[in-house]
């Protein structure tokens, strides 16, 4: 909560700052599905996450901030998902000779989202509704610091839900290309927790 709060405070005040340099987007999608393993603990939830075999194994980026949005939205999809699937993706949009874009995507099974409320969710402290706080708990930050870093990377965060049938949010990023970098070769998913591949496994 802490942090969150600091977050908001230095994105607010316009000094957060990029921390840009070479990262592997498998890596990131690694450690975000070993945190989003342990928020699950036993929910009879399947996690996947995947990272398309056509993602460049190299971009350009920060990865502190990238990993954040994948966990914000992740442990949110699990929080209001009491069974069904938790679905974390990274997928190549497009790509050219100096850079490529992403999109970045959580999808769950889980409560959904009124349409009403859809607008003002990504306030600051906002949730859904009172009820949502009280069975729910947090704080209402995560959401808002993830549009915000989103913006501040140059991309934009956006919503799809409906009540009873789950939610997806998506950030597309345009994102540069290491000038040694080339697209992977790896032909399938780059699926893990714990170092162990996941390919078609259902978590």
């Amino acid at each position: 909560i802490i942090n969150d709060v600091l977050d908001l405070s230095k994105i607010e005040a316009g000094k957060m700052t990029l921390d840009v340099r070479p990262f592997s987007p498998r890596a990131v999608l690694d450690e975000v599905a070993l945190v989003l393993a342990v928020a699950r603990g036993d929910k009879p939830v399947a996690l996947r996450c995947h990272c398309d075999a056509s993602v460049p194994a190299q971009l350009i980026g920060d990865e502190l901030r990238i990993r954040q949005v994948l966990t914000n939205l992740g442990g949110n999809a699990i929080k209001f998902t009491h069974r069904g699937e938790v679905d974390v993706h990274i997928a190549l949009l497009s790509q050219t000779g100096s850079d490529a874009e992403l999109e970045l995507a959580v999808r769950d099974t889980g409560i959904g989202i009124p349409q009403e409320v859809q607008a003002r969710l990504f306030d600051d402290y906002r949730q859904a509704d009172d009820t949502t706080t009280r069975q729910f708990g947090g704080t209402g930050l995560g959401l808002s610091i993830s549009r915000q870093l989103a913006t501040l990377m140059g991309g934009e965060l956006k919503l799809s839900s409906a009540p009873g049938v789950g939610s997806r949010f998506w950030l597309r990023i345009r994102l540069p290309l290491p000038a040694s970098a080339g697209a992977s070769t790896d032909s399938q998913r780059s699926d893990a927790i714990a170092g162990r591949p996941l390919s078609g496994l259902r978590l």
